[in-house]
């Protein structure tokens, strides 16, 4: 397996590919002001497998569509919908973010968790606006500094895995400049961090590593994963996910 494959494997069958909650989702859909009532049409880019895909469909009548470049993370996210009896609301499309015009506009929403840092928080913003219907809702958590003054080594960390890193203030100012109206924002809670997704990653570490024989590829990854962990333990006061909902203007 390459690298990307390895990648792959480890988080197939993980509920979660990046920190977040159902609470957080949900707490996204409050500030949006959507009404969870009517059959709106959701996209949710850069899905994984789906966690907050299905909780948004648990909990509204939405119709969303999980998009995700990975099948194997696709496919997972149709069982579990169906094992939910929620075939109805949720369909998948195998697709980059990066290409979606296609797709035309009209979606009500955007839902990205913990995704639109893999084509930068600009341009996933400049891509994605003319695919929403005009007022259309975009809800996105992206990486953002919670604190000032960062210690070298937790800002050295994310500038070279993310430049795009920033303050909260910098994320609302390139929303307002790339045609969006803030509705709301808030930062993830250090349990979205740990709860659903540090703590189940740990627990797959041993099994990943026996099933792939201990390859020094897998170790590399097993590493890579567990150095992010010890940073965001460490320095957990400076680095969070912001969760950002604003509204296409015009």
């Amino acid at each position: 397996m390459d690298n990307l494959e390895l990648l792959i494997d480890f988080h197939k069958n993980a509920e979660r590919q990046g920190p977040g909650s159902d609470t957080d989702t949900l707490l996204a859909v409050s500030i949006s002001r959507l009404d969870k009532e009517q059959p709106l049409r959701i996209a949710d880019i850069g899905c994984g497998t789906g966690a907050q895909t299905l909780a948004l469909a648990r909990h509204t009548n939405w119709h969303v569509t999980g998009v995700d470049l990975f099948p194997a993370f696709l496919q997972s996210l149709q069982e579990q919908a169906q094992q939910e009896g929620l075939s109805a609301q949720v369909s998948t499309l195998e697709a980059s973010m990066d290409a979606l015009e296609k797709q035309g506009e009209g979606w009500d929403a955007i839902w990205s968790e913990g995704a639109i840092y893999n084509i930068g928080f600009r341009k996933g913003l400049q891509l994605w606006r003319p695919l929403l219907k005009p007022h259309g809702v975009i809800a996105v958590s992206e990486l953002t500094w919670t604190a000032p003054d960062q210690p070298e080594e937790i800002r050295q960390h994310w500038q070279e895995a993310y430049p795009e890193v920033g303050t909260v203030c910098e994320k609302l100012a390139v929303l307002e400049e790339e045609g969006f109206q803030v509705v709301g924002h808030f930062c993830l809670p250090p349990s979205s961090w740990e709860d659903t997704y540090y703590k189940p990653m740990e627990e797959r570490f041993a099994p990943f590593l026996e099933q792939h024989g201990h390859s020094a590829e897998a170790l590399s990854l097993v590493e890579g994963e567990r150095r992010e962990i010890e940073l965001y333990r460490k320095y957990q006061h400076y680095i969070s996910y912001g969760y950002y909902i604003a509204q296409r203007k015009g």
